[in-house]
């Protein structure tokens, strides 16, 4: 009996070992930057579960930086775009960038942005070496990620099932989740889930002009399905994200909002956390110069470096001269501007190990761009933040670090040597924020099981089980407007409002007849 309740044990904590067959599996990372790390860990954790991973990773494209090659066990297949689309590409997110760093942000621009990712979708499908070479490999499973809507074109065109990781807030796409918007925040609406009267009439106002824009943004893969899909047989793609069989959710309980989920919704925020190890001699020895006042951690993502404007670096680095706290920041050394003179307590590094240095004992506070995984990290340890989100989804989530009391945020437009100065100190001397730094920490690892075994817990069930139709409720479906009972409301008021009036003339009818007799009996 003792040794069946191990067994147990052992299958619930470790699924990916006992409780199924190697299956076959596609990832799709069709974008760098931080979107292609968190692909390349979901990768490299199933590979190392005993699955067969391949990964089809653009390259070249890179309008979101790749990071550094490692050693991986899984196989990769590698896709060029073309190189005169490809520069095209590059140009045009280059622009967006500026414009979106600069405050000049606005959704036209970033339309256009997508009908280019459009266009690039089009460029892979249209490579039926890779499309044929995919189909025969025959996979079991397909992994999207939610960047843009080619990897699930990709997946229905192998006519596979697919699995989908949201790397962003929730709201960046609408795939059937309740949304009750009392207390559930649209995006970009930098609310929380704690509305008075007027908060409730701006979210309300602004789901409607969230579903017009995401109609925007699906019409740019328009052409993109009618030349790759028969007619009668082209997907919807607002359709087409209510297929995935789960939704892997880059994110926690820790910093979320509490909200209704679907059996098919699961968090596995702190997928790239890995074991602590001691940091590089170089950054002891440059922590150890500050003592007990420790030292900042700054990283403000993978494209700072190469968009920041000098403006922006001097006032950093004047509001940095301030503390008392030495200050290890991310930042290329060959792109610091020569006339701004680094302060006395700052040291740039082209890399940093981020995890390491979150873990370091002597961390006092953490500067961030308000990246998923930065935050998720950050809360792993237990580190206060302050943000300074640039664009996407990075406002949100810094609303809910705010919320929690775990940190503040500081809109880009407003970063100046005082302002900044004055919220690092206040975020790194009041200890409430510290606390509540560590309070999310210990939600986070509690979880009875990790992220990973997570992760290769549910995609093992849905291999088991043949996908997740048991998982999803028929409202995915649903027309909504059976839905949300419109059919039902209106069936009873056509019959309510009948039978007023069906009353009225009965009543009509009486009161004549009622009048003619009085009349009689006179007469």
């Amino acid at each position: 009996m003792a040794g069946q309740r191990v067994l147990l044990l052992a299958g619930f904590l470790l699924p990916g070992f006992l409780l199924s067959e190697a299956a076959k599996i596609l990832t799709l990372s069709l974008v760098g930057g931080s979107h292609h790390l968190l692909l390349d860990r979901v990768s490299q954790i199933l590979q190392d579960h005993g699955h067969n991973v391949t990964m089809l990773h653009q390259r070249g494209n890179s309008f979101i930086s790749d990071f550094k090659e490692k050693e991986i066990s899984y196989q990769v297949i590698p896709w060029l775009p073309p190189e005169d689309y490809n520069k095209g590409l590059k140009n045009n997110f280059d622009f967006f960038i500026e414009e979106a760093l600069g405050g000049r942000y606005t959704f036209g621009k970033f339309l256009k942005f997508m009908e280019q990712v459009g266009l690039q979708c089009s460029h892979f499908l249209r490579r039926s070496d890779i499309m044929d070479s995919l189909k025969n490999e025959n996979f079991d499973l397909v992994i999207v990620e939610n960047f843009d809507y080619c990897p699930f074109l990709v997946a229905e065109k192998l006519g596979k099932p697919f699995v989908s990781i949201l790397s962003s807030s929730f709201g960046a796409m609408d795939f059937g989740l309740p949304n009750p918007l009392s207390y559930v925040p649209v995006l970009h609406s930098l609310l929380t889930d704690h509305m008075d009267f007027w908060g409730r009439v701006k979210n309300f106002l602004m789901f409607f002009d969230f579903t017009m824009k995401q109609r925007q943004i699906q019409s740019a893969y328009d052409n993109t399905i009618k030349e790759h899909f028969p007619e009668g047989s082209r997907p919807v793609l607002s359709h087409l994200l209510k297929k995935a069989e789960l939704w892997f959710v880059n994110s926690d309980f820790a910093l979320e909002f509490p909200r209704p989920l679907l059996p098919n919704t699961v968090y596995v925020g702190g997928l790239m956390a890995r074991p602590v190890t001691p940091v590089p001699q170089e950054f002891e020895n440059f922590i150890a110069k500050f003592g007990d006042s420790g030292f900042v951690l700054v990283a403000l993502g993978s494209m700072v470096s190469t968009f920041q404007s000098q403006e922006l670096l001097r006032e950093m680095n004047s509001a940095f001269a301030h503390l008392s706290q030495g200050v290890i920041w991310k930042y290329k050394p060959s792109h610091w501007p020569k006339d701004v003179k680094l302060a006395a307590n700052v040291k740039i590094v082209d890399w940093l190990p981020q995890n390491d240095l979150l873990a370091h004992p002597r961390i006092r506070l953490f500067v961030t761009h308000g990246g998923m995984n930065s935050i998720m990290e950050a809360i792993q340890h237990g580190v206060p933040m302050v943000g300074i989100p640039l664009f996407g989804d990075q406002p949100e989530n810094l609303v809910r670090v705010e919320a929690k009391k775990f940190g503040v945020s500081i809109p880009l437009k407003q970063i100046k040597e005082e302002t900044l100065a004055v919220k690092m100190k206040q975020v790194i001397e009041d200890k409430r924020y510290k606390s509540a730094a560590v309070a999310a920490s210990i939600i986070r690892r509690s979880h009875p099981l990790t992220p990973a075994q997570r992760l290769v817990g549910w995609t093992d069930h849905i291999l088991q089980t043949g996908g997740a139709a048991h998982l999803k409720p028929h409202a995915l479906q649903q027309p909504w407007h059976e839905q949300y009972l419109l059919d039902v409301f209106l069936f009873l008021l056509v019959v309510t409002l009948s039978t007023l009036w069906l009353c009225g003339k009965l009543l009509g009818m009486v009161a004549r007849w009622l009048c003619g007799a009085r009349k009689l009996k006179k007469a």
